[in-house]
């Protein structure tokens, strides 16, 4: 009981402490605390509005990308039914959609003209004849398994006709690219690396493009070739090194 007596007289001294500050300070500080409150409340929305705002963004954009790669996948399974159909129509609408680009595939291969519509040709003959075979539930995508099969061709050509040799040299050059070398790849257009690429010796090209284009290991290229990892690399680095210094020597000759 006594206890209880002190608690209700302490509280009722803070009461009166309170009482006894100022009536606009306690307005004041009142004011003060709901303008605080009213500060949180707004952030709290406006944040929460904003977040909710990207979600849906994010949503919306992931729902237009799936309606749209939806569509391109039933347009795409629709042209691969016709072809197997012999519809002649199908045929032409995918090579026309694929021919300018797997022609510059062959290009970075084979630097002949005539070589390359010999294997443009081939290629689409196999892609037509063999388009039963590709299934969207396994592989990447149909552009994916054309080029393939336009890499692949455009390497069986070089190999028949006895064009790839590779020197059994296993020293890297690779480290002795100075960083000044590789930056001036950056001072010379697409079409103009193109043409230097296509310089190089058949068997430094082909293990380049294998590599930096098709994003093959060494030992894919290996299998590819039939040589082995370590002449892959070397290949490779023999390809960097002859490539940054016709590169050096085209800069300055444009200066």
């Amino acid at each position: 009981m006594v206890r209880r007596e002190e608690d209700e007289g302490s509280l009722n001294g803070k009461r009166r402490f309170v009482d006894e500050m100022g009536t606009e300070e306690r307005e004041w500080n009142l004011d003060e605390v709901k303008l605080k409150n009213v500060k949180k409340r707004w952030l709290m929305q406006y944040f929460g509005d904003i977040c909710i705002y990207i979600k849906q963004g994010r949503q919306q954009i992931r729902h237009q990308m799936w309606r749209k790669q939806l569509r391109n996948r039933s347009e795409e399974e629709e042209l691969i039914e016709r072809i197997r159909n012999n519809d002649q129509r199908a045929m032409s609408e995918l090579y026309n959609q694929y021919a300018g680009v797997m022609t510059s595939v062959c290009f970075r291969y084979l630097s002949q003209e005539e070589d390359v519509k010999d294997v443009l040709q081939e290629s689409f003959i196999c892609i037509f004849t063999s388009i039963g075979k590709f299934h969207p539930q396994h592989e990447l995508s149909l552009k994916a398994w054309i080029k393939k099969i336009v890499v692949n061709h455009s390497i069986q050509y070089l190999q028949k006709r006895k064009r790839l040799t590779f020197i059994e040299q296993y020293d890297t050059l690779e480290n002795d690219i100075s960083n000044e070398e590789s930056e001036e790849i950056n001072e010379v257009t697409d079409d103009e690396l193109h043409k230097l690429i296509c310089q190089l010796p058949d068997g430094y090209r082909t293990v380049l493009n294998l590599f930096i284009f098709e994003g093959y290991s060494h030992k894919q290229i290996s299998q590819m070739l039939g040589i082995n990892e370590r002449t892959s690399s070397s290949q490779l680095s023999r390809a960097k090194r002859l490539l940054s210094k016709s590169i050096t020597d085209f800069i300055r000759r444009k200066q």
